[in-house]
């Protein structure tokens, strides 16, 4: 990705530049300020919930007998509002916490403040420019299943992206009610479970009391491929959730996109679950090579101690990860994940 140069700028630029902004805030009048949860975002629109409510509420407008009634909307807790943002405001995502304003005469808010974010899951969009995904997430549930078929590799993706965004990963077998006996995906669900990762089963129209309680007073990122199940799972864990939902192709089995914004619905009383659209890549190239050994963890204990401190771990005799395959410490199916986001990295960064 190029780096984009901050032009220099002079004492006297530096006043006045601070001087606009403090004009600006001072003139902002925060005494109708809300606290506010974005729960779906709509392209310059953003639908918010309110956290709060005015010490005072708007008196609605009094009509004379004959006249028409005035839009007029109340501000209650929980209710959801169309907003606008203020021009300075960074982009917000889903599960952003915001400052906003109500104006009950139109039904609409604006959003004057963004408050910090304890988390913010990215991932670069078709032009390689880093898109934030959500924010506050606090558990991130990757989900895949007996069909469509599973992609390791994107699995390797996803929990690399939660290690960067220091955001817990919890993976999800879903349909497995579709098992064969001697289905290999068993033995790759024991693979992740023996690197130290979480891992539930879960069939499909089937009890998810367990995932339930698991993922209860978290706010929670569904991520996957298409037609894994991720809507499904909401829907019969929040029925009212209403979340579309749709068949896996018989001619390609690959799954149809139905989620096209992300969305966070309230669970239970301090939980959120947030479904995205599915994506079947899920590229990393706005990242360096030593945040993805930390997505590695077997790999990351073993970096440093080849004999050639640029040893490509590929043909290097004396290479400790290979070695590390051999003796079984390392699954050759993981250094071979590994070596392909390196071999992405570094061709992303020769371009750049």
């Amino acid at each position: 990705m190029a780096l984009i140069r901050k032009r220099r700028l002079t004492e006297q630029q530096q006043r006045r530049i601070q001087k606009q902004q403090k004009t600006r805030q001072e003139d902002v009048d925060t005494s109708d300020d809300l606290e506010g949860l974005v729960v779906q975002h709509y392209g310059r629109q953003l639908e918010v919930q309110a956290l709060s409510v005015p010490h005072e509420h708007p008196a609605k407008p009094i009509t004379k007998e004959g006249e028409p009634e005035p839009s007029w909307k109340e501000i209650e807790l929980g209710s959801v509002w169309r907003c606008h943002t203020r021009t300075n405001l960074e982009l917000l995502v889903t599960g952003d916490r915001v400052t906003w304003q109500a104006d009950p005469n139109t039904g609409l808010g604006i959003i004057t403040a963004i408050q910090p974010r304890l988390s913010l899951l990215t991932r670069p969009d078709r032009y390689h420019k880093v898109k934030p995904v959500a924010a506050n997430i606090s558990l991130i549930v990757i989900v895949f299943a007996v069909l469509p078929d599973p992609a390791p590799t994107l699995i390797d993706r996803y929990l690399v992206a939660c290690a960067d965004a220091d955001i817990p990963a919890l993976l999800v077998l879903n349909k497995i009610d579709l098992l064969k006996e001697d289905d290999t995906l068993l033995k790759l669900v024991q693979e992740y479970r023996d690197l130290g990762y979480e891992v539930l089963l879960t069939q499909s129209d089937g009890d998810l009391t367990e995932l339930s309680q698991r993922i209860d007073g978290e706010t929670v990122a569904f991520v996957g491929q298409s037609g894994v199940g991720k809507s499904s799972l909401i829907n019969t864990i929040l029925p009212d959730a209403a979340q579309k939902t749709n068949i896996i192709s018989e001619n390609s089995a690959l799954g149809q996109h139905t989620t096209t914004s992300t969305r966070l619905i309230s669970f239970g009383e301090n939980g959120a679950l947030i479904d995205s659209p599915g994506i079947r890549e899920f590229g990393l190239w706005h990242l360096n090579l030593d945040k993805i050994e930390n997505g590695f963890p077997e790999i990351f204990n073993l970096t440093g101690h080849c004999q050639y401190r640029n040893c490509t771990h590929t043909h290097e005799k004396q290479c400790a990860l290979k070695q590390a395959v051999e003796s079984g410490e390392i699954l050759s199916r993981r250094l071979d994940s590994y070596l392909r986001l390196v071999a992405e990295i570094t061709e992303a960064q020769q371009k750049n």
